[in-house]
């Protein structure tokens, strides 16, 4: 979601700041500021749209000495719509506050300071918390007890930064259900809302955790929690920097597609057993999946596609009852757990917070398990386990290679649970792990469809809807696909399982919209999809067919387009027959000249509801 950086040291604080929050632009925004400490005063900076504005106005503001602290901002709104005002940081007296999340009571408190004579200026609840934090600190408190008292007053979630003029030394920091992360150098500190915008001047990092309150100096930091001074362990994180560009490629997006091959082989290092035939998820609890009798998977967006073939996965190999909901929908009913239902969560960045709070339903009754990419994340901090995707940071907005490990990933875990229940032969989890094996070359082989599919794109480009039908394995990868057109070309899209068509979609056909059949070789899925297919074609539907059966002339004589990709195993396709949809959408939002990477409206992370 927003994004946060501070610093305090030698270097220039705002030439840190903004590099950071360079490095954060993947999560969306809509405005930008800066506060930094200079020449004794706070110096408060902010700009409508992106950092390009924000450069510019520093400019024309001319901050009079090199600053050595401050912080940053990048905001999309929730409270109050983009502008300058509402664009933080905020201010108070002489503090000045940045904050990720959302504070549930800021009308009652907002009431309660205006009658103390505070005037807003803003339309946000951020600038509740730094008027807050001005009246502590008029009453005698320093900055760390001032920040301790305000949060004691804020319901909600937050990660808050704050400077003051009087304290100009140091950041205090407040975390609660939105991430912070502390980098640690010599003779200098960051304070991030993410590893990424500090990984390239530090590799040792501390992460916070909810109550967790901590004052950040040059030399030295110090956390309490629930009023006790703790110890958090430093981790040195191992990501290369270099993994956090574009590497040449004219988008992150492309270039996360192109990751695919790897990332997909680091998924699976460790933990296949190619030389016995047999897959390892050490992570886990060893009689977990022995024990549970039913499966509940959560996931929103990309994450709740990946949970449907997890569904797939578990009850096909393993024979357990699954069931996939919304974590947006799952945290406000009552939903039937206990003590041998296990809750899978799915998210690539752990920070969702519909998924952190379908979490924190489901931890009082039940087992929990987590299918996350980021290390130390606060769905990794809630889960008894994780099953970490080690796809590397995904820059885009839009999910590629997240998905496709996400979906890997929850094959493993049915892998091991038919194991551990004794569902599956040593022969036949031997040819589960062959066909793994196979995988990272099917998939660069798919990634090698790209110059087809530009072609395709460029003679469906100007379409208006889509229409992405799919059986069985295939139904949630036509979900995917349609989700990826819409979100980064802004083409209306639909996603059916293909059985569905003939219930209401089919009266939407005609010869202006193009379908998208993802046809599998599995000889039933494949018939069933064909006489789907000659439904479609005889509405003179213009039909792209993307299919792992190699020259298939039937499905030729219906198709106007047919993409192949190769055959691995039943299980498997579905990952590899994502990869041509995931350059469609691609290259349809490229040629109609879309923001690919930061599409409008979407936030890598949706930290708040």
């Amino acid at each position: 979601m927003c994004g946060i950086v501070g610093y305090v040291g030698p270097k220039n604080a705002l030439d840190v700041i903004i590099g950071g929050l360079e490095r954060l632009e993947y999560r969306g925004y809509d405005s930008a500021g800066v506060a930094v400490i200079a020449d004794g005063q706070i110096r408060v900076t902010r700009a409508v749209g992106k950092l390009e504005n924000l450069k510019k106005s520093l400019e024309d503001a001319a901050v009079p000495a090199v600053p050595h602290l401050g912080i940053g901002h990048t905001r999309w709104a929730t409270h109050g719509k983009p502008s300058e005002t509402n664009a933080h940081p905020h201010s108070a007296g002489k503090v000045s506050l940045i904050h990720n999340g959302i504070i549930e009571n800021y009308m009652t408190l907002r009431a309660d300071l205006e009658r103390e004579g505070c005037i807003f200026r803003s339309d946000t609840d951020t600038e509740i918390a730094a008027h807050l934090c001005n009246r502590y600190i008029s009453k005698g408190l320093d900055l760390f007890n001032a920040m301790k008292a305000m949060c004691a007053e804020i319901k909600g979630s937050y990660a808050f930064l704050v400077i003051d003029e009087r304290y100009p030394d140091r950041i205090v920091a407040a975390k609660n259900s939105s991430p912070i992360v502390l980098g640690i150098g010599a003779g200098e500190m960051w304070v991030a809302s993410d590893i990424p915008a500090i990984l390239g001047s530090t590799r040792q990092v501390v992460i916070l955790e909810d109550g967790d309150i901590t004052e950040v100096r040059a030399n030295t930091f110090r956390i309490e929690h629930d009023g006790k001074e703790v110890e958090r362990t430093p981790m040195t994180i191992t990501w290369d920097p270099v993994t956090a560009q574009k590497g040449g490629f004219k988008h992150f997006m492309l270039k996360e597609i192109h990751d695919q091959p790897q990332v997909v082989t680091d998924c699976v290092r460790g933990r296949l057993r190619q030389d016995v035939g047999s897959v390892e998820l050490p992570e886990l609890p060893p009689t977990l999946l022995k024990e549970v009798q039913r499966v509940l998977f959560l996931g929103c967006g990309t994450a709740w596609h990946a949970a449907l073939l997890g569904k797939f996965y578990l009850e096909s190999l393993a024979r357990i009852p699954c069931e996939v909901d919304y974590a947006s929908e799952f945290r406000y009913r009552e939903p039937v757990l206990d003590a041998r239902t296990l809750v899978v969560a799915i998210s690539q960045s752990g920070e969702t917070a519909d998924t952190l709070g379908a979490v924190d339903v489901a931890v009082k009754h039940a087992r929990t398990l987590a299918i996350c990419n980021v290390l130390g994340s606060s769905l990794s901090r809630k889960v008894e386990s994780t099953v970490f995707t080690h796809a590397g940071p995904e820059i885009s907005v839009a999910s590629t290679k997240a998905f496709t490990t996400q979906v890997l990933a929850s094959y493993l875990l049915a892998l091991v649970s038919a194991e551990q229940r004794s569902m599956i032969n040593k022969a036949k989890l031997a040819e589960h792990t062959h066909a793994i094996a196979l995988l990272p070359m099917a998939m660069q082989a798919a990634v090698a469809t790209e110059s087809s599919v530009r072609e395709v794109a460029r003679r469906f480009q100007t379409a208006r809807d889509f229409l992405f039908l799919g059986r069985g394995l295939c139904y949630p990868v036509a979900l995917e696909g349609a989700l990826k057109l819409k979100e980064i070309s802004y083409i209306h899209a639909e996603g059916y399982p293909a059985g569905e068509m003939k219930h209401g979609p089919i009266a939407l056909i005609d010869d202006k919209m193009p379908v998208v059949m993802v046809v599998q070789r599995s000889p039933h899925l494949r018939d069933k999809a064909m006489s789907n297919l000659r439904e479609v074609h005889s509405r003179d539907a213009q039909v792209i067919a993307v299919t792992d059966t190699e020259g298939d002339k039937e499905l030729r004589r219906y198709a106007a387009e047919v993409i192949e990709v190769p055959f691995v195993s039943d299980l498997l396709s579905p990952l590899i027959l994502t990869v041509p949809l995931q350059l469609l959408a691609y290259y349809v939002a490229v040629l109609n000249g879309t923001d690919v990477d930061l599409p409008r409206n979407l936030a890598k992370s949706v930290t708040v509801e």
